[in-house]
């Protein structure tokens, strides 16, 4: 397949997702992104546009950066970071915003480690 028609494809899967989920200041959206070498998380209150909480394998307060990738294993361990972020601000129940990727490998592993640590969704 395609590079072009691979990110459409993900494109059309991410903007389906969007259309049905929001996220407000009570519950904010727990936005998943995946790149090639990457995992980035973040909290958003889409009703005053901004970021409540953050976190990725980039992020300096993130332990042991180094050694993380875009790799399951390393999901569970930034889901438990960003719940632990979450968490430190008051967030309690989020909605899952899991982008253009489809829910099994690292996005649930990364899910299931968010919800370990203390989320609800």
């Amino acid at each position: 397949m395609r590079t072009e028609k691979k990110h459409r494809l993900s494109q059309l899967r991410h903007w389906r997702v969007r259309r049905k989920i929001s996220g407000t200041k009570d519950r904010p959206r727990m936005s998943v992104c995946f790149s090639n070498e990457h995992i980035y998380v973040q909290f958003i209150d889409d009703t005053a546009g901004a970021t409540l909480a953050s976190t990725s394998t980039r992020s300096k307060a993130t332990p042991d950066r180094d050694q993380l990738a875009a790799n399951a294993a390393s999901a569970k361990t930034i889901g438990a970071l960003a719940a632990r972020a979450a968490l430190d601000k008051g967030i309690k129940q989020v909605v899952f915003d899991r982008g253009g990727a489809r829910y099994h490998g690292k996005v649930k592993a990364l899910a299931d480690a968010a919800r370990e640590a203390g989320l609800q969704f």
